[in-house]
């Protein structure tokens, strides 16, 4: 099956997204171009889908009082580049041309702070359910269109370039399905 391409512009921002600008973010170095894809999971509260914690997280607009769980996050400031709702619906908060906050302490390939050369996409998901057929068929579209634009190398998950840190996206995260779509 073939993924069209949608179309980013000279910034990065990516048309048919929802935009939803972040202050969580900054210039990339000096001659740092994305050349690596970062997959994430997350869900706000843990383990519920749907509400606007995410975007809430992301935008530093997080109410400490929605939710328990809040007050131990709202001093967080990060972001990532895409989110893909468990419908397959895309957001983004960060253009590409600009460094979102989504690695944290990271490396890959001998390589320190993958936030300088990569690019977030954050599923909306956790380690304990699998993800749905609409957010692979949006990952891979995703993919495949930043792979037109930038010199992307590789596509890893989060637990790659912080192991024993975190786990996303997670043990049912389906590797072989995403590298299917991608070679269609």
């Amino acid at each position: 099956m073939s993924l069209p391409e949608a179309a980013l512009d000279a910034e990065g921002w990516l048309s048919g997204a929802l935009r939803m600008a972040t202050p969580n973010c900054d210039a990339r170095p000096e001659g740092a171009p994305p050349k690596l894809i970062v997959i994430h999971a997350i869900s706000l509260p843990p383990g519920e889908f749907g509400g606007d914690g995410i975007e809430r997280l992301f935008t530093g607009t997080l109410d400490p009082q929605a939710h328990p769980y809040y007050a131990e996050i709202r001093h967080l400031r990060v972001s990532a580049h895409f989110l893909i709702r468990r419908d397959g619906r895309l957001l983004q908060f960060v253009p590409c041309g600009l460094r979102a906050w989504h690695a944290g302490a990271s490396s890959w390939r001998g390589l320190e702070r993958c936030n300088d050369f990569s690019i977030g996409i954050e599923l909306e998901g956790c380690d304990e359910l699998p993800f749905e057929a609409d957010q692979y068929l949006a990952l891979g579209r995703l993919v495949s269109t930043l792979r037109t634009r930038y010199p992307i190398e590789d596509v890893v998950g989060h637990a790659d370039i912080s192991p024993g840190r975190k786990t996303d996206p997670g043990p049912h995260f389906d590797w072989a399905r995403l590298r299917r779509l991608l070679a269609s």
